[in-house]
């Protein structure tokens, strides 16, 4: 039976994903496995089933069908991401811990083929245009993580020639019923609150949901045994370009403020010690605001040259996203 394993399979992307796989009947069972329920699926379709399953644990989830070992795969979505929101030590924990343990459960199955979700923090900074071929230089526990979790998987492969191991490491991704980076920035600009650090001369890598998924899909059909790609979309534009494409297709003519990076820290500071004596949270963090300003100029040079088809430039994601969820801008 052609089956697929997704770890961290109640997550934002996995959603995506699985109902890709559904549409092109990859799989003959899809099994997610995570610590929380689905919450993106209304109803599981039969040949669909939820597993807990926390990664940081050895995984022991037996099965009672018979595995088609090379057409199978296992998806490695499981992570802690979220920055600030964690200690230091909780990446680790769960992405190398995560990594180790699936390794050790493919080893155990027999399956042939791994996919894995790292993330485009490896890089750092990046103001140069980084392609795959270019040196890592992690700077946060996050990004830390990730690297060496890629590595990790990359023993596995290396036990055994019919092996198969793809990485993404995907930027900034965005899309329907997602309320991240890109959501929040349309949702400023609506109100006329959004902040442009050093005026938005940098650029911030990201891709639309629905072009990752493709990717993915696309990869998994390639021959190599080892990928190693980066997702973004191409072209991509910088942050001030952004903020023009975003207001145009919405009609928001409310402007658009350029503010020194250092003084949105401090006040961002100052919002939430503000927030902290009332009793309140506040997304307003310095570090989320040192993330704005962080540049992460990354090319999906894999892709290009394999010949894949960017279908989601920014304006053309954003009449997507509206056109199937017009209710996430009400």
């Amino acid at each position: 039976m052609k089956t697929a394993f997704i770890f961290g399979g109640s997550g934002y992307i996995a959603y995506f994903l699985v109902n890709k796989l559904i549409e092109e009947e990859k799989f003959d069972k899809i099994i997610l496995l995570d610590i929380r329920k689905p919450k993106y699926f209304k109803n599981l379709p039969s040949h669909i089933e939820y597993v807990f399953c926390d990664v940081r644990n050895q995984i022991d989830y037996l099965f009672d069908f018979e595995l088609n070992l090379e057409e199978s795969w296992l998806y490695n979505f499981a992570a802690i991401h979220r920055e600030p929101g964690h200690e230091k030590k909780e990446y680790f924990d769960t992405n190398l811990n995560g990594a180790e343990n699936i390794n050790e459960y493919a080893e155990k199955i027999g399956i042939k083929n791994i996919f894995f979700t790292s993330s485009i923090a490896p890089y750092g900074k990046s103001k140069d245009e980084c392609t795959e071929k270019s040196m890592i230089y992690a700077e946060t526990p996050y990004g830390i993580s990730k690297g060496l979790a890629e590595k990790i998987h990359q023993i596995w492969l290396s036990k055994s020639k019919d092996r198969r191991l793809v990485i993404v490491r995907p930027s900034v991704i965005y899309g329907p019923h997602d309320p991240g980076n890109i959501y929040r920035t349309i949702k400023a600009l609506k109100k006329g609150v959004f902040m442009l650090p050093n005026g938005g001369n940098i650029v911030k890598a990201y891709g639309y949901v629905f072009g990752l998924i493709e990717s993915m899909l696309f990869t998994m059909e390639q021959s190599d045994k080892l990928i190693i790609y980066n997702y973004a979309e191409n072209p991509i534009l910088n942050l001030k370009e952004m903020t023009h494409v975003i207001k145009k297709e919405f009609n928001f003519s409310k402007p658009t403020f350029n503010v020194p990076v250092n003084f949105l820290v401090i006040v961002a500071g100052i919002l939430q010690v503000g927030f902290k004596l009332i009793g309140k949270k506040s997304d307003i963090h310095p570090v989320r605001v040192r993330k704005a300003a962080f540049p992460t100029n990354i090319k999906p040079n894999y892709l290009i040259e394999k010949g894949f088809v960017f279908n989601y430039g920014l304006e053309e994601s954003l009449r997507h996203w509206k056109n199937i969820a017009s209710e996430d801008f009400d």
